[in-house]
Parts: structure tokens; C-alpha cells; sequence
């Protein structure tokens, strides 16, 4: 079977990267198999020279472990891979937490030799990074973000080009509707994970996923010797990401997660650790109705998968997805919650922007709205959700307690703007799309008015 290289959105803002006369050494971050290595040797097919090291391989890493100056340490890469420098050069260094003295070269390599081209990416890097205290030089490199793949280019993946331009028409056809809703319940049900869609792309057959699903949820837990203290812990962790999939979608208490008996600070260090390495995402809410949205640690947070479809699969919930015509009515709309959060935080590949989700949570007033999303010099509340908009109490709540006008609500319906006053009679402007154009909806938000 031949791999499919996947057209993946983080190629284009590496290209910008490329241009860019301020352009630093770069550190790609990510779960593990979420494509980070493919991606990279995809960009330096881009590059005249283009020289992959591993440092998980005892002769690549080799190459750093001496004191030679940055100058000798790349005259060296050149002569045991036994490649000519010429025209624009990458050197991509894969799996560089494996070795200390190769990240602390980044820096000298942004010093001295601007006209080289440096990307680097590693798995487990945020965890292997607090554990052997390692040092990226601050200032001297650039970060971005790649996750499982999105709706748009899991369309791409699968070949379905007809229906990934059909995203981008405002509004979207309404005959084009019933297609689109079926593919986004397939990325649904299959999620964004590379090797998951390379299979499915090949074959067209949910069964032969399983052994994959097993295999990644297989390989982190076996990962959590490598990075956890103690035996303690590891049970802990191993724990946490066993009950994950149950709780995920879910507003979470660490003290006695997933029907333990550990401690509040047992749990609390294990899902941090699972952050660090972008397996979960813990969604702290916000009380603020307009910007600076800043998160309450206080609070309950949402518990974020990676992926929906792993999540799928571990809660074996995978059956209960044939012939569904809305999501919402699946585990209480959870999932589409869970899948619309996935969407948003693929929009950013610069940073880890986690969606902000808002609560009221008085004695006798609570209010919860599923997404905020930052909007000019305000926020625009967003509520995945069935039925009927009189229906929309908390986001009603959001409208009375802000200076907002605007709202969304993502649904399994055709989009179009309705004029709406809150119980309270204050008047506003909902904007209702399909729950499959969540990446879009400051498009639409700028768009305006439609017929």
C-alpha cells in the first residue's frame, strides 16, 4: 500500500516562514502521529539541498555530542551525509530532544548562518523538555502547531475537491447540504488522525481502522514509562488516559477521575503531563463577556481529546454513528462540541489557542455558552445546538450580561441570519450555520447579510 502525503494547511504558513528575512530556526510541535515528520520532509522536497538527522539514531546524534564549533558541526553534517550544499538548504532535525547539545546549537545556527534554512520536531518534545531540563534558546527559535487533520484537509485527503471548494461559497449551496453534512459525520466518525485516514482512504473499510486506533492508544500508554517519575505515577497517568475518552467533551473533577480513588493533585499532575505531550487540552472557562478573555483556574475545565476519532473508538461509540442525520443526538451533543473545539484549535498553527467557553455559575443563575469567539474589539458567542433558538437560554444570558449584537449557532441546518430578541428584550442577530463550517465562521461573520 502506498502512504499518502497529505496537502496539509501548516505547508503554507512554513512557506511564509520561508520567505520571511526574519526568518529563526523553527520547532514544530505536536502529538505524536499527528504527521509532524512527514510534513517536514514533504516542505524540504521545496529546498535545493535538504539533509533529514534523527536523533533517536546513534550516528546522527553523534554529529552535536563533540565540542566543535557550529561551523565544524555543519562542515561534519555535510561530510558523513555526503551532500553538496548549494542553492536554499534545510536541515531538519528530527526527534531533537534526544539530544541537549543539538537544541542548544539552534541558537548558534540562527547566529551564524541566516542563509540556513533549520526546522526541528520531536515527539513527547514539552515533556522531554521539563524532564532533562532542556533549554530552547530563548528568542532564537519559532514554534508552530500541527494537529490531527481538519475537516478541510481530511475533504482533501479523501480526494473530495468538489466538496472542499463548496466550503469556502457563502452561503454554501443549499443543495450541496446533504453531501457535506454526510462527510463531515464521516470525519466524525473516523477523526483526523494521519494513519487512520491514509487506511480508510485506501480501502474504504471502518473495520480494518480498529488494529490502528488500538496501536496509537497502545503506544501513548506505553510512552508513560518513559516520561513519568515513579511507579505511581505512571499507574496514574496510564489511568487517566484509559478514562479520558469517557470524561472527554465533559466539564471534569480531578478527584476521583474516571471512578478512582486518586487524589485531586495525583490527577491534577497526570492530565498537566498529558497537556505537555497534547494528548488532552483542559478548557478552563471564562467569566468575562469582552476581551481580555482570561481563563478561571478555579473553575471545573472541559476535557479535550486530540482527536474525536480516537475518542470514538476508545468509548466504542463508533456503532452508534450509522445513519444519524444530526450529531447532536449523539451522547447529548457532546461530540460535536468536542469536534467543533477540534476545528477551532486547527485554525492556529502559530499557537496553542485552546477555544474559550463561557459560565455564569450563581446560586440561583447558570449559564453556560459552548465557544466565544474573538471578533473585532468584542466576542461573538457561539452554541452548538438542536431545536428550536428560543431554546437558547445561556446564550440569551451571554446577549443580556455583554455589549454584544451578534451570535452563532452551529447546527444540522442550512445557514441564514434571523433577527431575535432575548427573553429580556434585547434585540441581536443570530447567524445560523451547519455545524460543518465551524472553521468558517468569521468568514461568514464578515460576509454579512446573505439571501
Amino acid at each position: 500500500m502506498e502512504k499518502q502525503v497529505f496537502s496539509r494547511t501548516v505547508l503554507k504558513d512554513l512557506e511564509v516562514w520561508k520567505s520571511s528575512i526574519q526568518r529563526k530556526p523553527l520547532v514544530l510541535r505536536g502529538a505524536r502521529q499527528v504527521g509532524k515528520t512527514t510534513v517536514l520532509r514533504q516542505f524540504g522536497k521545496s529546498f535545493d539541498t535538504f539533509i533529514d538527522l534523527n536523533m533517536e539514531l546513534p550516528g546522527d546524534r553523534r554529529l552535536f555530542d563533540q565540542s566543535l564549533s557550529p561551523e565544524a558541526i555543519l562542515q561534519r553534517i555535510f561530510l558523513e551525509k555526503k551532500v553538496a550544499r548549494r542553492g536554499q538548504t534545510l536541515l531538519f532535525i528530527d526527534e531533537i530532544q534526544h539530544s541537549p547539545p543539538a537544541v542548544a546549537t539552534l541558537r548558534y545556527f540562527y547566529e551564524q548562518f541566516p542563509d540556513l534554512f533549520v526546522v526541528s520536531a520531536g515527539s513527547l518534545l514539552e515533556i522531554m523538555i521539563d524532564t532533562h531540563k532542556i533549554s530552547f534558546p530563548v528568542g532564537r527559535v519559532e514554534y508552530k502547531y500541527l494537529f490531527p487533520l481538519s475537516f478541510s484537509e481530511f475533504l482533501s485527503a479523501l480526494g473530495e475537491e468538489e466538496a472542499l471548494s463548496l466550503l469556502d461559497v457563502v452561503p454554501v449551496p443549499d443543495w450541496a447540504l446533504s453531501r457535506l453534512f454526510e462527510l463531515f459525520h464521516l470525519y466524525a466518525l473516523i477523526g483526523g488522525m494521519p494513519e487512520v485516514v491514509d487506511r480508510y482512504r485506501h480501502n474504504h473499510d471502518i473495520s480494518s481502522l480498529v488494529s490502528i486506533f488500538q496501536g496509537l492508544l497502545t503506544s501513548y500508554s506505553d510512552d508513560v514509562s518513559k516520561y513519568a517519575k515513579n511507579a505511581t505515577e505512571i499507574t496514574v497517568i496510564r489511568h487517566v488516559i484509559e478514562s479520558a475518552a469517557y470524561e472527554a467533551g465533559k466539564r471534569i473533577t480531578f478527584q476521583h477521575f474516571g471512578n478512582s480513588a486518586f487524589k485531586s493533585r495525583e490527577v491534577g499532575n497526570a492530565l498537566r503531563t498529558l497537556e505537555r505531550a497534547m494528548l488532552v487540552y483542559l478548557r478552563y472557562p471564562t467569566t468575562a463577556t469582552q476581551p481580555p478573555l482570561i481563563p478561571d483556574l478555579k473553575r471545573k475545565p472541559r476535557l479535550q481529546l486530540v482527536d474525536t476519532g480516537l475518542l470514538n473508538f476508545a468509548a466504542g461509540l463508533q456503532a452508534q454513528f450509522f445513519d444519524v442525520h444530526d450529531l447532536n443526538a449523539l451522547y447529548k451533543g457532546i461530540l460535536t462540541e468536542h469536534l467543533v473545539a477540534q476545528e477551532l484549535m486547527a485554525i492556529h498553527s502559530a499557537s496553542l489557542k485552546k477555544p474559550d467557553f463561557w459560565v455564569r455559575e450563581l446560586s440561583q443563575s447558570q449559564a453556560e455558552v459552548d465557544f466565544l469567539i474573538p471578533w473585532n474589539s468584542s466576542v461573538v458567542p457561539v452554541e452548538v445546538k438542536s431545536g428550536k433558538t428560543g431554546a437558547l437560554r445561556s446564550l440569551h444570558s451571554f446577549i443580556d450580561a455583554s455589549d454584544c449584537d451578534l451570535a452563532v449557532r452551529l447546527y444540522a441546518g442550512k445557514p441564514g441570519w434571523q433577527s431575535i430578541e432575548t427573553p429580556a428584550g434585547k434585540p441581536y442577530r443570530l447567524l445560523n450555520l451547519p455545524y460543518f463550517l465551524a472553521a468558517r465562521i468569521k468568514g461568514y461573520l464578515a460576509h454579512g447579510s446573505f439571501v
